[in-house]
Order: C-alpha cells, then sequence, then structure tokens
C-alpha cells in the first residue's frame, strides 16, 4: 500500500484514537505513562519534530527527529495526518504510518499533542477518536512547574504560557477536559473515562 496516496483511514471499522492535548508543564507526559502501563492495547504514536533532542530523548523512542528539509520534503509527500509549524521552522507532526501500523495490530493509538494538533486530529477521526485536554490549575502554578523543570530560559518560559494561555482559549472544543490538581486522582478519572470509550 502507498501510505501517502492510499491510506484509507476508514477501512478500519474498530480503529480508534485518544487524543491528549495540554499546556507545557501541565502533567500530560506523566498521565500518559500511566494510561500505556495500566490500560490493554494503548500505543503511543511517536510524533514527528523537526528540532534536536531534548536532555535523554531518543529517536524512535521520544520523537522521530527530522530535519526541517525531511520535514518539509515529508509534507509535500503528504505523508502526514496533520502537522503544525509551532515557531517558525519548528515543526511538529503525526505520520500516517505511525497510525495504519497500530491499527493494523489492532491497538488503539495514544497521541500526545498541543491543543491545535489535538482539535485537527480530532477532526480528520471524528468519532473515532476522544480528544482529552489536561488543564493545570492555574497559569501560576504551570509557570511554577515549568521554572522547576529547569530546562529553559526565562524567555521560553515566557513562551511557553503565551502559547498556555491561547491553548486554553481552546479547551471547550475538546470531548473531556480534565483537571490535574491531583495527579493520582487525575491518573484514576482518565483511565476510567479512556476504559469506556476503548470498550
Amino acid at each position: 500500500m502507498n501510505l501517502t496516496d492510499n491510506l484509507k483511514f476508514d477501512q478500519f471499522e474498530n480503529g480508534k484514537c485518544i487524543i491528549f492535548s495540554a499546556p507545557s508543564g501541565a502533567g500530560k507526559t506523566t498521565i500518559v505513562r500511566y494510561l500505556l502501563r495500566n490500560v490493554e492495547k494503548l500505543a503511543f504514536s511517536i510524533s514527528a519534530a523537526s528540532r534536536e533532542p531534548r536532555g535523554r530523548e531518543t529517536d524512535g523512542i521520544d520523537y522521530h527527529f527530522l530535519t526541517v528539509d525531511d520535514f518539509k520534503q515529508k509534507i509535500e509527500r503528504d505523508e502526514f495526518v496533520e502537522w503544525e509549524e509551532v515557531y517558525t521552522d519548528n515543526f511538529y507532526g503525526t505520520l500516517k504510518s505511525e497510525v495504519l501500523r497500530y491499527w493494523e495490530e489492532g491497538k488503539t493509538v495514544l497521541f500526545d499533542v498541543d491543543a491545535i494538533g489535538g482539535l485537527n486530529l480530532k477532526r480528520i477521526f471524528g468519532d473515532k477518536a476522544l480528544a482529552i485536554f489536561i488543564q493545570p490549575p492555574s497559569l501560576f502554578v504551570l509557570e511554577q512547574r515549568l521554572k522547576n523543570r529547569r530546562t529553559e530560559t526565562p524567555e521560553q518560559i515566557k513562551m511557553r504560557l503565551d502559547k498556555a494561555n491561547e491553548e486554553l482559549s481552546h479547551t471547550h472544543k475538546f470531548d473531556y477536559v480534565l483537571m490535574n490538581d491531583n495527579l493520582e486522582k487525575a491518573c484514576y478519572e482518565i483511565k476510567a473515562v479512556v476504559e469506556k470509550f476503548i470498550l
């Protein structure tokens, strides 16, 4: 099958997706990892990114790291379900091949994307997808979490907070909004929601 031309998602009647979106620092990665450990037949869709790995990030595990040119070539070849230029020459996207591979294995695909990417995926997959937004208790709490990570400059933190403020304006467009003011409670709550959707 030519993935760039003939990938028909509707050929998989039982193919489902769980979409997670959240501002940076809202606890999304922790919650996603909890679900992957505790819910059967969930498979993580590794996004493509046109940036360098951060910290211990590994190509093919955390992201498919591409050069800007490689990313643009894949856009031209229609290899993405969706993609977005988050900042100048900073692209993120979902490869069609990732979704097809997991659906062929009978798994539910779990996406970890920003709010715009999440809404794009929801539009594409419709009823096959459950779109979840993880909301931090406040922007102040979010700022403290970002500062405590000590991985970014004050300018980068400000940029992330500005983006978070914009993302929070889209929460009403998601199927489910999860308030993460207590991580353990949030994990149990969303596990029940995800399992109900899969079944």
